[in-house]
């Protein structure tokens, strides 16, 4: 294992200095650089797209010629994230669409507006105080981190079918890593609830749903990615976990820092290599899907996470 290896893997089992800017910085001394048409003429499909990771991801791939669907629930906020980047990018070839991608029916709706599509990123995220439901009883974190995204990405399937290649991309969480699957209790009803165990729980699912989305469009010559930001002062850090982003002050990472493994997975010849699909991403490298023995899910476990899926998004 050479130097650079070794550093990065240290890096990323210690934690703090692989999540943090400092992490990022280590390991950006070793890549080389994206050409700068690398997404001319690709269609970019960008949920939560207004704001942190999601408007980065946007403008960074903007900045590599990509066309990009900025898809928010508050357009408002959509037009002016867009404003924002065409003051950065003049010229950017930006639109905004309205969709909740909690709310199943919604996501019926934009999927039916949709023709061809190279990039699907599935960036959208929350984290609820208290448990609630969306309109068709899902419990709003699973909706909008799983079950929206699920439903998205196989009404999609088609148009990704036309993409040189198709790549769908899972922005999930490190925070994954401290939860197993929980097929037992998916909408999570058991207990006194958590909203940052929820939203590590169905971090969780993406990372799962990745490997197995992998598993059955890689036929189709679609990649699938699950990836992880490290710990970036977005607003829903910032907004949901104050007290982490007070302590954490300087090390974290700049929303750009942030969303560059999401550009770079777009973009990059390793994004569409077949080996590769359904792996989990952190600064340009697969990573472990698990840490601990204790998180570690069978077969059958992960079917049941899919058979659910498929249950809970039909018509």
């Amino acid at each position: 294992m050479n130097l650079p290896r070794v550093l990065d893997v240290v890096a990323d089992r210690t934690i703090v200095p692989g999540y943090t800017k400092l992490g990022f910085l280590l390991r950006k001394r070793f890549w080389q650089p994206l050409p700068p048409d690398a997404l001319r003429g690709k269609r970019v499909v960008i949920t939560g797209a207004n704001s942190g990771l999601g408007k980065a991801a946007a403008a960074g791939m903007a900045r590599l010629g990509a066309s990009i669907r900025l898809v928010v629930r508050d357009t408002e906020r959509g037009e002016r994230a867009k404003a924002e980047i065409l003051g950065e990018i003049p010229g950017a070839d930006l639109h905004v669409d309205r969709c909740d991608v909690s709310d199943l029916d919604d996501v019926r709706r934009f999927a039916g507006t949709l023709t061809g599509l190279d990039v699907l990123v599935h960036n959208a995220g929350t984290m609820p105080p208290q448990r609630a439901e969306t309109a068709q009883g899902n419990e709003i974190a699973l909706a909008t981190h799983v079950l929206g995204p699920h439903l998205l990405t196989s009404l999609l399937t088609p148009a990704l079918r036309d993409g040189e290649p198709g790549r769908v991309l899972f922005v999930s969480s490190g925070g994954m890593y401290t939860q197993p699957l929980r097929v037992d209790d998916p909408q999570y009803r058991r207990g006194e609830y958590n909203g940052t165990k929820a939203y590590a729980r169905t971090k969780r699912m993406q990372v799962v749903l990745a490997l197995l989305w992998g598993r059955r469009l890689e036929c189709d010559g679609i990649t699938v990615h699950g990836v992880h930001p490290g710990w970036a002062a977005t607003p829903g850090v910032t907004d949901s976990l104050p007290g982490f982003a007070k302590v954490m002050g300087p090390l974290l990472r700049d929303a750009e820092q942030g969303a560059d493994t999401v550009v770079w997975l777009a973009a990059a010849e390793e994004g569409g290599r077949a080996e590769h699909t359904g792996q989990f991403w952190h600064d340009r490298a697969p990573r472990p899907a698990h840490y601990l023995r204790r998180t570690r899910e069978t077969a059958v476990q992960r079917d049941a996470l899919w058979q659910f899926c498929e249950e809970r998004t039909r018509r």
